[in-house]
């Protein structure tokens, strides 16, 4: 072996990670460097990576910090990688995943290729049926607080590789540069828009919460999804000892309860009528709670179920809004098409998994802005809403997949 290589790897994982990373996006780092700039001196650039890693001296670089708004206020802190730093953490993602997907929960879902959020969503939709009770909870700041000490141990009991403990050591400790181009030191946490922070996330909350909840508490079933999660009782009394003894727990592990998001719920419905203050909960942007159907025999009753919550159908209806799709009369109807069926089409497909029904008005609110563009457009429609109406309804009857609603039979 050549003595200044002293870990093999192949040239074509680099080159794999790379086309990963691309197809993934993402805003450039500090170098502002994006990957149109990054693809100007590909080979070369790939090759630094490669010979870096192997030779042991690659040492990341410092991690842009950019602040986002959350839903429900305050903000996110993000860490945005380099283009050759996202290439160089997804060569490594790629082996910490084959190690230590066989060894994650069945009940944790997110960040892992074979589980989505709509897998959890539909267990925890089948065993609210079969529990009485919800314990719901969200830990705060879940990536930045990780202690890099006990997750280290987690690392090391599964990882073999030198270089991979290596590299993982050095991406834990590279700071922060803030809008002011200030260097923060980081003492715990794994950056939360790195590539390799959900697989470390979720191998420390493997031991934090998912092991511990097997060994302890193993009649009560749960769904995670990095630090969003439920777990299923059977009574109250059950749903207190579990929280009291898991907050014991993630105390011990660096880690806090959010105060806000942690609740204990009732889920209601035909058979289950006792009184109890909470009987609704959200979950991955769906809420659960006690809704009027039809069963399967066509009888109408309440039944516990999940739908698209009041605040993803505000935030769908907000981009919508900020699109201004009324503004664009130098567009055609197959223009404004085309710019919004991704928003669209990715929103049905995850919200219309369950309870479809309860997107009818959302949608309603993009026909309406269709109707509005239309009346601004054609001079024969401005002052005539109703006419523009008309004619929406027979461009969707000549065209009906021009809109993903509109195959739903959502038309204007």
């Amino acid at each position: 072996m050549n003595n200044s290589k002293p870990y093999i790897i192949p040239k074509r994982t680099v080159f794999e990670a790379y086309k990963k990373a691309k197809a993934n996006k993402g805003s450039a780092g500090i170098d502002g460097q994006d990957f149109e700039a990054f693809d100007e001196n590909l080979s070369a650039n790939l090759y630094k990576i490669w010979n870096r890693m192997s030779s042991g001296t690659y040492f990341p670089p410092p991690v842009k910090m950019v602040e986002i708004p959350k839903k429900n206020g305050g903000t996110r802190t993000l860490g945005i990688p380099t283009v050759s730093d996202r290439i160089a953490q997804t060569v490594v993602k790629y082996y910490l995943e084959s190690s230590l997907e066989p060894i994650f929960h069945k009940d944790s879902y997110g960040y892992r290729s074979n589980r989505s959020a709509l897998d959890a969503v539909g267990q925890a939709r089948t065993r609210c049926w079969k529990y009485d009770y919800v314990l719901e909870f969200d830990i705060k700041g879940l990536f930045d607080n990780i202690p890099h000490d006990l997750l280290m141990v987690a690392v090391h009991k599964h990882i073999k590789e030198d270089w991979l403990i290596l590299y993982i050591e050095r991406w834990l400790k590279t700071p922060f540069v803030n809008r002011n181009g200030e260097e923060v030191k980081r003492e715990s946490g794994t950056p939360q828009g790195g590539v390799v922070s959900p697989v470390l996330a979720n191998l420390f909350m493997h031991y934090a919460f998912d092991k511990w909840m097997d060994i302890y508490f193993p009649k009560s079933p749960f769904e995670r999804y990095a630090d969003d999660a439920i777990i299923h009782c059977k009574s109250e009394i059950e749903c207190r000892n579990i929280l009291e003894s898991l907050d014991r727990r993630l105390k011990q592990c660096g880690l806090e309860l959010h105060p806000d998001k942690t609740k204990i719920v009732y889920c209601s419905d035909k058979d289950r009528k006792c009184t109890y203050p909470v009987t609704s909960f959200d979950f991955l942007g769906y809420t659960f709670k006690k809704r009027f159907i039809k069963d399967r025999t066509g009888r109408l009753q309440f039944n516990f179920l999940p739908a698209v919550s009041k605040q993803s159908e505000k935030a769908f209806r907000t981009k919508l809004k900020n699109l201004q799709i009324h503004k664009m009369t130098g567009s055609t109807i197959q223009i404004i098409s085309q710019i919004i069926n991704p928003i669209v089409r990715g929103w049905i497909n995850y919200f219309g998994r369950y309870n479809r029904s309860q997107l009818k008005s959302s949608l309603d609110v993009l026909n309406r802005r269709l109707v509005k563009w239309a009346t601004r457009k054609y001079k024969r429609f401005r002052g005539h809403p109703k006419r523009a109406r008309e004619w929406l309804i027979e461009v969707a009857k000549r065209e009906p997949n021009m809109f993903p609603h509109w195959t739903l039979n959502l038309m204007p």
